[in-house]
């Protein structure tokens, strides 16, 4: 079989890890596999995973002349990008309802991504509420192929950066700043305000230092995060929407727990007051209380930690989830042809075209004033500056954070 797999980026995300993970499985059963993304890929690209060595990696004017018989879109806008694929079939690969990344105000863009679940397409899936939501508002049968874990990466036993302190909390907050659905600054601040532990920032942002954290781990390889995680109590992650997220699951292999919001795909494996603490989405009380709780209360973070392990114990590694998602794809691949090249043109121009008019009048509608426009057009010009510049980038991440991000409630999302 030759399969087309389009990304948005190869850069670090827990999406990309998942996409390679299955992309490495597959080029192991014999799958002719290229690799298309959006964002070139560069010479110097972070070789954060080992597919980034053992694929093959393409652009859309290299596989022009080429055709294949399965294309998979891993992102909304890959879709308006799919047909310039040449295939004899097409399917989606959905990690998430990614309009519900956007906050309510964004509808056009919103009603441009949900769009993209009309398009007659077979997929796959990892969570059973995003299989859940596509049958119940779209129609879609998709296949549903949980993540799985890296068993022989993430594990209690093995090296750790510093020891854990008997009697002393050390947390955890994973994500990229900037990202508003991933809230990491305002989680950052929360951190800071229940003043239990201390606490440490794995991120694929690119940043040295951050206030109040005291150690930041940057835009590390996938392999070197274990011990990040074999060295923290808690991991505090307050996403507004997920997939199936991971990281709560590797901290789970690694012998910690986690506090969580009630974010979609947490329920895949996280019980409230059995492996981890969950609070409602937006709760911030709740968080400190959470977090309050696991310092004053002997014994809890003992338990939490040691059902913890009981459901990393139960969960399938990649050996077990690679395999169903590959015959997901065969599956697809064998069946019947449910859209063509030409009219999955025709069906993403029309969407393009719906959302550039709804954008243009809102923009009308909303038309910052003046000095608002002139201030965001500097920022934007010293970020690019800043670009060639990475220290100083770096400290304009972290600054820009700790000024915007921690002040700002997330806005809101409804999940329709």
């Amino acid at each position: 079989m030759k399969l087309c797999m389009l990304m948005g980026s190869a850069d670090i995300s827990g999406g990309s890890y998942v996409i390679f993970e299955h992309c490495l499985h597959l080029l192991a059963e014999g799958v002719e596999l290229t690799v298309v993304t959006l964002d070139p890929l560069g010479p110097h690209v972070a070789p954060w995973h080992p597919a980034l060595q053992r694929l093959r990696f393409a652009s859309f004017e290299e596989v022009a002349s080429e055709s294949f018989d399965l294309a998979i879109a891993t992102w909304w806008k890959t879709i308006y990008e799919l047909h310039r694929i040449e295939a004899a079939r097409y399917a989606y690969f959905v990690q998430s309802i990614e309009s519900w990344f956007y906050p309510d105000s964004e509808v056009a863009l919103r009603s441009l991504v949900n769009a993209t679940y009309l398009l007659p397409l077979p997929g796959i899936t990892e969570a059973r509420w995003i299989q859940a939501h596509l049958r119940e508002r779209f129609g879609h049968d998709y296949h549903l192929v949980p993540n799985g874990c890296a068993k022989p990466l993430y594990a209690a036993e093995g090296p750790a950066v510093a020891p854990r302190e008997k009697g002393k909390l050390r947390i955890l907050v994973e994500g990229p700043l900037g990202v508003d659905f991933k809230n990491v600054a305002r989680t950052i601040a929360l951190a800071r305000r229940a003043a239990v532990g201390e606490i440490w920032l794995l991120t694929a942002s690119p940043v040295a230092a951050y206030p109040g954290v005291a150690r930041v781990f940057s835009r590390i390889p996938a392999a070197e995060c274990a011990p990040i995680y074999r060295s923290c109590d808690v991991l505090l992650k307050l996403s507004l929407v997920e997939g199936m997220f991971g990281p709560p699951l590797e901290m789970f292999h690694c012998g910690g727990t986690a506090v969580v919001y009630d974010v979609t795909g947490h329920d895949e494996y996280i019980l409230d007051d059995r492996n981890a603490l969950v609070v409602p989405t937006g709760d911030e009380a709740g968080v400190l209380a959470a977090l309050h709780r696991l310092r004053d209360e002997p014994g809890l973070v003992p338990r939490l930690k040691t059902e913890a392990l009981r459901t990393a114990a139960a969960w399938p590694g990649w050996a077990e989830a690679s395999p169903r998602f590959a015959a997901a794809v065969r599956s697809i691949a064998a069946g019947p042809a449910t859209i063509s090249r030409e009219q999955l043109r025709l069906w993403t121009a029309e969407f393009f075209a719906q959302y550039v008019r709804a954008e243009r009048a809102l923009q009308a509608a909303r038309r910052p004033p003046a000095l608002r426009r002139l201030a965001r057009r500097i920022m934007d010009a010293v970020m690019r500056g800043a670009a060639q510049l990475p220290v100083v980038k770096q400290h304009l991440v972290s600054l820009r954070a700790f000024l915007q991000e921690e002040r700002s409630l997330p806005r809101p999302r409804t999940r329709i």
